[in-house]
């Protein structure tokens, strides 16, 4: 492992890097709690998402009648995909209310993870989006006798930022709405943060860091998140709570450099990006998403403390590691 400090201006934009293709070598390894064959249906809003999708696969393989909602501009190959799971597509978009009303029809719970961090569209933004657009959603669920909500949301976070709010926002309008509601607050991604879609480029042995890479972070698997959403569908240990969501095992960043180092045997190359420079680049973006990237980064370096003994006790499931998710990646793997 060799170090450096990396100028932050040379890191490329978030949207300069497709979503992580890993994950298509861990979703196929999970297996489903139980089977579940009752009739009532769950409608998963952000289903064209890689978390989304994942949630669809499990509540399928558990008997959900399941709709998930598309846009008329979602990519055909993703809508075909959710069909092949046996996922009933409703076309609606968190921008349009009107659509909204109509795709919860006759649904009984909501699962909703749609963000516009990831994958966005022409007027998607964390206003329209990731505030306005779930609060339309929350509103059309409770108006439309959606029995339960659950919203995938993050953990609560030193640095204030336009992601954050629009977080906590929706958060406080689900409880106020009477609808029974778990919130799930998860960490870090591994499929995210540690891919070459923020840096992490382990095809390449090069890893960028942000802050000094020493503070821990209860890594999570997207697998596991979903997990966990499927495991909050009428659950009583767990209505009307937030949960935080963490891993097995926190580890700082330049720990989990050197366990790829020892399952690809190569010596990476870390860059490091100071915090002095991300509180400048947040400081000096120019809109609500670069701003919120850099609050993101900024919460890596500071590290996360997620307690999961009450989680445990609530969701009794094998949780997928860093190590797991190094082994599920091929070595030689191009992103």
């Amino acid at each position: 492992m060799n170090g450096a400090v990396l100028d932050y201006h040379l890191i490329p934009s978030y949207q300069s890097y497709p979503y992580p293709a890993v994950f298509d070598f861990i979703t196929p390894k999970c297996k489903l709690m139980s089977k579940n064959s009752d009739n009532k249906t769950v409608l998963v809003v952000g289903a064209t998402g890689f978390l989304g999708m994942e949630i669809c696969r499990q509540l399928s393989d558990a008997g959900k009648n399941v709709k998930g909602l598309v846009r008329q501009s979602s990519d055909p190959s993703k809508v075909k995909a959710l069909q092949g799971l046996g996922v009933e597509t409703i076309t609606g978009d968190l921008k349009q209310p009107t659509s909204l009303s109509k795709a919860i029809n006759g649904v009984d719970s909501v699962i909703s993870t749609a963000s516009s961090t990831m994958s966005r569209q022409e007027g998607d933004s964390i206003e329209t989006v990731d505030d306005s657009g779930q609060l339309n959603l929350v509103q059309a669920a409770n108006d439309g006798g959606v029995k339960q909500f659950i919203f995938i949301s993050f953990f609560p976070m030193k640095q204030q930022f336009p992601l954050q709010s629009a977080k906590r926002h929706v958060e406080r309008k689900i409880m106020e709405t009477g609808m029974e509601y778990t919130i799930l607050q998860p960490g870090f991604f591994m499929e995210v943060w540690l891919s070459p879609a923020v840096g992490f480029d382990f095809p390449n042995s090069k890893a960028v860091i942000y802050g000094e890479g020493k503070n821990k972070l209860s890594w999570i698997s997207l697998v596991d998140v979903a997990a966990f959403a499927v495991a909050s569908l009428e659950n009583k240990a767990l209505r009307d709570k937030v949960v935080e969501l963490g891993g097995p095992e926190a580890l700082s960043p330049l720990e989990v450099v050197g366990i790829f180092e020892k399952h690809t045997g190569n010596s990476f190359a870390v860059e490091h990006v100071p915090t002095e420079a991300l509180q400048a680049q947040k400081t000096e973006a120019k809109d609500s998403m670069s701003e919120s990237m850099a609050g993101l980064m900024l919460a890596y370096a500071a590290g996360d403390k997620i307690d999961l003994n009450e989680t445990r006790k609530l969701y009794p499931l094998r949780l997928t590691s860093v190590t797991d998710y190094i082994q599920k990646i091929p070595v030689g793997h191009e992103i």
